[in-house]
């Protein structure tokens, strides 16, 4: 059995109200195979719980599981008993949790809700009564983001206001993703981090006996693999358009971060194009930049797939299932994707250091406290040409900065590197006194970097010290 991996500070909060007297509500919800059912089953073990997973399929047929898996838990001798109702279900579930703590879950919620609308009402009337006065602790789970934020926590919610926490799970960051594949190098690491993007069920798939390409070869470029086919299946999942959001999501992944640039690419109307975007965002697949500092400069808006694991997928798999189905899926790594693996690693090799710059910050090993990471890019005018800043880490209090620079290549990284990432001080807000220049490489640096750090300011950061410090 796999050993269960991170999620202490979702545990801890969740223990917290275990604990605690009297009713209780969370609210959980993140992206499909984020781990949020894994979390759960981690959570209940030892404690008496009724976990119930809704499907897609009638309200009726919802209703008999319900039963079936109430009655297993509270009542094994009767389990052919079915309620006739969801009332008659949580008036039961009420009763018994009356004088003892009972834990009671219902993943993926919005299935059940959509199928009957007046859920929502139901629940908040037994949260509101029956329920608050008993020891029950009630899960809401979901993996539609927009219903639960829509349908669940926001104001127009018959649930608003009842939930006692709520926690959106996230992907594991690099450095938790880690602990998936202990044995391989840090730049293996680094790269498995980069084509699941922290995702806990791809990261779960990796067997770490076998060898980075293996794994790879076996996940995405084999047509029995589990990845080869699961962004469109996801898609499927969340969209009924599938055609419009794939279209949308290429044209992100092929480069065009504006929204006139993908509606031109695509041939859609603006409107249709930002509607769809809106529901790429709430899901976590696009994300929405805004350059640091300068955040109300809308010409400063941009559009990226956040998703690591779509960007991969888009770039090294969608244009070559041809050669894959043909069964040539691994002479494709080998030829076209190993060679490239430095270069699509940039990006994420950047989100990294962004990650990791906050945790210097909260942590006080930098020249101010960062609180807020960025980046930035605009015009350079001393030079009239367009230019990005990696890394812009902020000290909100102190109004002061530091900039970073990454570089992911198999280079020293040089005084030549930091001479053009000095020349940049003075682009981001004036309000804001740069104090400190972060470099980050995954070779190392050259002698003139690390002999004048002091006298530069310069904070020279490796691949390695990104997953020991």
């Amino acid at each position: 059995m796999t050993a269960f991996i991170g999620r202490k500070r979702e545990l801890t909060a969740m223990e917290r109200l275990y604990r605690q007297d009297g009713f209780q509500m969370t609210v959980m919800y993140g992206r499909r195979r984020v781990g949020k059912s894994t979390l759960l089953k981690q959570f209940i073990q030892g404690k008496k719980a009724i976990y119930f997973t809704a499907v897609r399929n009638s309200a009726q047929r919802n209703l008999e599981r319900l039963s079936q898996r109430v009655m297993e838990v509270l009542a094994p001798q009767m389990t052919n008993l079915h309620f006739q109702s969801y009332d008659d279900v949580f008036a039961f579930l009420g009763q018994q949790c009356r004088d003892e703590r009972i834990i009671f879950i219902i993943d993926e919620f919005p299935y059940l809700a959509e199928q009957d609308p007046s859920l929502l009402s139901l629940l908040q009337n037994y949260i509101d009564s029956d329920w608050q006065e008993g020891k029950m602790y009630f899960f809401l789970c979901g993996s539609s983001v927009s219903f639960m934020e829509d349908e669940v926590l926001s104001q127009k919610s018959p649930l608003f206001g009842r939930r006692t926490s709520q926690i959106r799970l996230l992907p594991f960051d690099y450095r938790e993703a880690a602990e998936f594949v202990p044995s391989y190098s840090y730049e293996e690491k680094a790269i498995v981090y980069g084509v699941t993007g922290g995702v806990a069920k791809y990261l779960s798939l990796f067997n770490e006996r076998e060898s980075l390409d293996t794994n790879l070869k076996q996940l995405f470029f084999d047509a029995s693999g589990f990845l080869y086919e699961e962004p469109l299946n996801l898609l499927t999942q969340e969209f009924r358009n599938v055609a419009l959001y794939n279209a949308i999501i290429e044209a992100v992944a092929n480069g065009r971060t504006k929204m006139s640039e993908i509606a031109d690419l695509t041939h859609m109307e603006s409107a249709k194009v930002a509607y769809a975007m809106n529901n790429l965002v709430a899901t976590g697949l696009i994300r929405r930049e805004h350059a640091i500092t300068d955040e109300t400069n809308k010409k400063k808006t941009r559009y990226v797939l956040a998703d690591q694991m779509f960007r991969f997928w888009y770039q090294f798999v969608a244009p070559f299932t041809d050669i894959i189905d043909f069964g040539r899926g691994d002479i494709h790594y080998e030829k076209i994707v190993k060679p490239r693996l430095s270069g699509y690693m940039g990006d994420v090799f950047e989100d990294m250091c962004r990650y990791y710059t906050l945790l210097l910050g909260t942590e006080d090993k930098l020249d101010c406290m960062v609180t807020r990471v960025g980046k930035w890019w605009g015009t350079n005018p001393a030079k009239r040409e367009e230019t990005d800043i990696d890394v812009v880490g902020l000290d909100l209090m102190e109004h002061k900065a530091v900039l970073g620079e990454c570089k992911y290549k198999n280079e020293l990284l040089d005084k030549k590197i930091f001479d053009q990432l000095r020349e940049r001080n003075g682009l981001i807000d004036h309000h804001y006194r740069v104090v400190q220049f972060l470099l980050f490489s995954k070779s190392g640096f050259s002698d003139w970097i690390l002999e004048h750090q002091k006298d530069e300011s310069i904070y020279p950061v490796t691949l390695e010290q990104m997953y020991q410090d």
